[in-house]
Parts: structure tokens; sequence; C-alpha cells
């Protein structure tokens, strides 16, 4: 079975080092009594839940998924989880990061992603139920009314209640202006809805006592297409007043998906019959509303398969140490011992190395884009504030895209180094690769992804977002230019800087002629902006690393690391760069009837 170790060191060093968040946090006042010992107990903690808890299920629930019984339309989840979640409320997990006023614990969100970092690695099918409860928690406690946030809030918070998001149709998944399910109003001013979801990630389950669903459908005046999309909170059983369970509602599971991975987690077939509902918004506003859910979900989903990925890694190195196959060609490296362990081969350390660059350069953009976040909603200063959301809104896709396209690349080069063993299920290596690749398709694939970034966050705005992201670039250049030390990162990270101005000009000019343009570019285009924000990201990290090289073994670990990165990784960028200014015409010469 794999093992798992929290990577404690690394989120400090990322956390404390590199983004010296208990100084941010001081100019917070929400926040300003979180201090480097208050962050390090918590993560101590999360680590010990994670790894001596939920660890253990993650086999077990891949074994015996979800079983559905189709008379009472009840799930029953893995043996075990039931359990887990419990000690999940129990500990006061789920209210780490929610609202005091509805009894959360009020701590950052960034101390918040690491948790589920480590619960991710855990068990991505576990952490599901309550991750997906903790965007719904947002989507309420942003939009919901007063009387929807009394009700609910307090339960999402504590985890007795959990949440989900219902807006995939059988004949519709992104293209949500299609979608059909009806919202009839009554004359109490609830509405009933109508219709049929599918793919909904703990759509119904065993773990909580009530289920709340975001469910998105249509008015009967709605306008056509995405503008006539409207969003209700139905609830399984209808809470009373004082928060007891009433009668239960018109929705039910009525099948379970048979799915390629992440078993443990029931991904659901949604039929609602009449359900009783409330509006969340304004009418036909539903899809902002939602966005505060689904932009979570795309952070979340970015953490999923970091956390995939440094399981992976840590399994792959172990196996790696101890496996004994041939003999090092520059000769033998142990020689008391019939071969050498494979740990020895250059291209062994290549997939390793990748997975361990993917891993700690991934954690740097979740931590930072999560600290971002809690500047977007609790710095007292607006212009920081106002910073903090437009950089967020470029950097999302890239955290959802471009973690999740690493996070298939690291599982899989893990399972590699395992050889024919990494394709048996006893060693766990495949079921990382099953998980991790939902995450590159659900949340709005990675196409859709790309598409938002180049359409909607660069060239949508003119750029600005971009340009801003850009002077934190040039700022750290000039800093560091003079330091002879730091040229092998900073050289490539100002031409790299350049390279995507230059490139983001000519898509814009290009489409301005032809819309397809960005469709084709978007996936490469996105990924090199992925590659320039790690490149950012390790060049800081490698600053503080060369300072302290001589004094712990763990700063020339991540020295060795970043160099990989820089020598091995970013010079994909170039291929990138090449696919993305030969356009549309390759893609769309070929006549329909030849495919």
């Amino acid at each position: 079975m794999p093992q798992y170790t929290p990577p404690l060191r690394d989120m400090q060093f990322v956390l404390h080092e590199m983004l010296q968040v208990a100084d941010v946090f001081q100019a917070m006042p929400r926040h300003a009594d979180v201090d480097v010992d208050t962050i390090n107990a918590v993560l101590e903690e999360a680590g010990k839940f994670a790894a001596q808890v939920v660890a253990p299920l993650n086999p077990v629930g891949d074994r015996e998924g979800c079983k559905l019984d189709k008379e009472t339309h009840e799930v029953r989840t893995p043996s075990g989880f039931k359990a887990a979640y419990q000690q999940f409320v129990e500990g006061g997990w789920g209210a780490l990061s929610c609202d005091p006023e509805h009894g959360g614990q009020g701590l950052p969100i960034v101390l918040n992603q690491c948790l589920y970092e480590m619960l991710n690695s855990a068990s991505q099918a576990w952490t599901m139920y309550p991750g997906l409860s903790h965007g719904a928690y947002e989507c309420l406690h942003a939009h919901g009314t007063e009387e929807q946030k009394a009700l609910y809030l307090p339960k999402l918070t504590s985890g007795e209640w959990s949440g989900t998001m219902c807006l995939t149709e059988p004949h519709c998944g992104t293209d949500l202006g299609l979608l059909r399910t009806k919202a009839e109003p009554q004359p109490d001013g609830s509405y009933r809805l109508t219709g049929q979801k599918i793919f909904i990630s703990a759509g119904e389950h065993d773990l909580a006592e009530n289920i709340v669903h975001l469910v998105l459908a249509r008015l009967p005046d709605a306008p056509p297409g995405s503008k006539g999309i409207s969003l209700f909170v139905v609830p399984k059983f209808l809470p009373q007043a004082d928060s007891s369970l009433g009668a239960r509602n018109g929705i039910f599971c009525s099948a379970l998906e048979h799915k390629m991975g992440i078993h443990g987690n029931a991904t659901c077939q949604i039929v609602l019959e009449g359900a009783h509902a409330t509006l969340v918004g304004e009418p036909n506003q539903g899809l902002q509303a939602m966005f505060v859910m689904m932009n979570a979900a795309r952070l979340g989903v970015g953490m999923q398969s970091l956390g995939l990925t440094e399981v992976a890694y840590q399994n792959a190195v172990a196996y790696a140490k101890d496996r004994l196959q041939m003999r090092a060609l520059s000769g033998p490296k142990a020689p008391d011992k019939p071969a050498d362990p494979i740990i020895v081969h250059p291209d062994v350390r290549r997939m390793l190395l990748t997975a361990r660059a993917y891993a700690e350069g991934g954690r740097a953009l979740a931590m930072y884009s999560a600290l971002l976040l809690d500047q977007a909603h609790a710095s007292e200063d607006e212009d920081e504030r106002n910073e903090a959301a437009e950089l967020l809104a470029l950097l999302t896709p890239i955290v959802k895209a471009f973690l999740t396209d690493n996070g298939w690349i690291a599982t899989s080069e893990c399972l590699g180094v395992f050889g024919g063993h990494g394709y048996i299920a006893e060693w766990g290596m495949e079921q990382f690769v099953r998980d991790a690749r939902i995450n590159m398709i659900y949340e709005g694939t990675n196409t859709i992804q790309a598409l938002d970034l180049l359409g909607r966050k660069v060239l949508g705005d003119n750029g600005a977002r971009l340009k801003l992201f850009g002077a934190k670039v040039r700022e750290f250049v000039e800093e560091e230019g003079v330091n002879e030390a730091m040229q092998e990162f900073v050289n490539p990270l100002a031409d790299l800087g350049d390279k995507v101005t230059k490139l983001t000009t000519e898509l814009g000019f290009k489409a301005f002629q032809n819309r397809d343009e960005v469709g084709a570019a978007a996936v490469d285009y996105l990924r090199v902006c992925g590659h320039l924000v790690f490149a950012y990201l390790f060049a800081k990290q490698a600053r503080i690393a060369l300072d302290k090289q001589e004094q712990d073994a763990f700063y020339r670990a991540k020295l060795a690391t970043i160099r990989f990165y820089f020598a091995k990784l970013l010079p994909e960028t170039a291929m990138l760069i090449r696919r993305a200014r030969s356009g549309a015409q390759p893609l769309m010469a070929m006549d329909e009837a030849l495919f």
C-alpha cells in the first residue's frame, strides 16, 4: 500500500521564507494574530489527520467504490469513509477558514489550501466530499439571503451538512446556456425544480445528515442562453427554522457513474421531481453567483493534482532507492549488492525530478494564489485588494490547467519508475494515474481554462492583468540582475517574459482577423504562461536557497530541483511558442468529410 508523509518542511519554506505570510497577515486585522507558531501547529495536526486517518482509506475506496440502493436512492460510501468524515467534523477541519459569524475558525485561506493539499495526497476521492461543501459555503456566503445564510452556513461550516453544485445535464456540459432544468415559481416565493443532472460529484452519500445542492435552472420567462440561468438551493431534506430536518425533498440519485478513477466518490445522476427550492441571488443571474463556487472549485482541482503529484513522487522515490536493477553506466554504485538501485540511472532521475519539480512548483503557485485570495478578502488597503483580485483572476485558469496537466505527467512518470510493477494495482501507482486524469476534465476542461486565460483574462482586458504580473517579474529581474549567482535563473526568466509579451501581441493581432486563432493557440499559450509563473516563483526560491545552502541539505536539494527545472522542463516553452504561432490553418484546413 502506498505511504504518505506530509511535506511540512517545504510548506513551511514556501509560507515563511518565500511568501512571509505571517508578516502579510499582520496588516490584516482579522488575521493579525496568526503567527508562525500557529501556522506550523495547524499544519502539523492537519498532516497527522491526512496521513493517519485518511490515507489508509485510499486503496479501500478504489476497491470498494460506492453502492446505490435503487429503491431508497441512498448511497453507501466505502468502508471507513463515514468514520473518517466524523473525525473531520469533530476536529473542526471543515471550519478552518470559515467566517466566525457562522461557527468558523476564521483562519487564512492559505492554511485551508495546505490542509487540502495533504488531504488530496491522502485520498482525492474522500476529500471531494468536504471539498465541495466548502465551495457551496463560499457561494452562499457571497450571494445567499440572510435567511439562507442563517439556515445553511453554520451546518456547512461544521460539516454536519455537505454541499454540491449541480450544473451538467446529459445534453450539455460546458455550454450551460443549453440547460433545460425548469424552475416553477410558487405562491409562497419558493420554486419547484424539475429536470436531470449528471456527473454530480458527492451528489448522494451517507457521510452527512443532509446534502445542500446548488442547482442551475431556468425560470418560465427566462431569456435563452446563459443569460437566462438562475441559481437555487435545493436541500436533500427540508430544514426547519431550528435547523432540524423535515421531509425528504424531491431530489434523488437515480444512478452512479462507473468511472475510470475516483471510485470512492459518488458521481451521481440526479433527478429533480418538483424539488422544493429557494432562489440564490437575482433571477437570471445564476452564473455570476455560481462562479464563486466554480472558481473555488478550479483552485481546488489544482490542489487535487498537486496532492497526487506529491504522493506519487514520494512512493516512486522510495521504490527507486530500494529496487535493484542493472549497474550504473559509469560503474557500480553499490558494489556490495548484485545490482545498483535504479535511482542511479539518469532517466529514472529525470522521471523523479520531473514529479518533484512539478510538486514544488505547484505548491508555490497554489500557496501564492491562496495568499492573493486572502489579500483580496481581508486586506484593509483597497488598492491591494484590487490588485490581488486581478492577479488571482489571471492565475486561476493556470492553477487549474497547468497543475492538472503536470499532475497527469508526474503520476505517469512515477508509475514508470516502478516499471511493470507500476501497472499492478497492489502498488497503488496506477490508481494515482487514473484519479489524476479526471482533474484535466471537470470544473471546465483544460481547453476551456486556456480559452478563458487567453480570450478573457489576457486579450479581453488588452493585457492589463498580464502586465500586472509582468511588472512583478521585471521588478525581480531588475533587483537580481546584478547578482552573478542568480544569472542562471534570472536570464531565462527575463527571456521568457519578453517572449510571452511578443507572443501575446502577435496572437492579439491574429485574433482580430480570425477568432479561431485564439482556439488554436490557447492550450499552448496557457502552458507557456504556466512556465513563466513557475520560473518566477522558482527564481524567488533560488534566491533564498543560495544564501542558506551551506546551512541545511534542504536548501541544496531545493537548488538542485530548481536547476533541473530550468535545464530540463522550462525549455518546453520553445516548442510551445512555435506551435502557438503555427496558427489555426493546420487544424482547420481539412474538410470535415475527410476525418
